[in-house]
């Protein structure tokens, strides 16, 4: 695989950072080179910009049972409060009722 220095790539390759501020995704192709940067401690693949295809847009199901997610995660299932926070994993409760109940 072709690797370049950092700010050496080609016209025409991108990274997928790159490609999502241009609205862009891989669409399924492989890396076609690599970017190697900080003595080689740090690594990007790059896409090439005419294989790349438009990001999908979620549809408002999608959209719908994301918002129904993260509310789950930021109710407690002790008192059923939705709180502003997701709720801690490691106490499994809202921060209110873990300081009621110490464990």
């Amino acid at each position: 695989m072709p690797t370049y220095p950092y700010r050496m790539a080609p016209e025409g390759l991108a990274t997928r950072r790159q490609l999502r501020a241009a609205g862009l995704r891989p669409g399924g192709h492989e890396p076609v080179a690599q970017i190697l940067w900080r003595r080689g401690k740090r690594l990007a693949f790059l896409y090439r910009l005419d294989l790349a295809a438009p990001k999908r847009i979620a549809t408002p199901a999608q959209r719908a049972a994301i918002a129904k997610a993260l509310r789950a995660r930021r109710t407690c299932p002790a008192c059923g409060v939705v709180q502003p926070y997701y709720i801690p994993r490691r106490y499994g409760c809202c921060l209110d009722c873990h300081e009621g109940n110490p464990s």
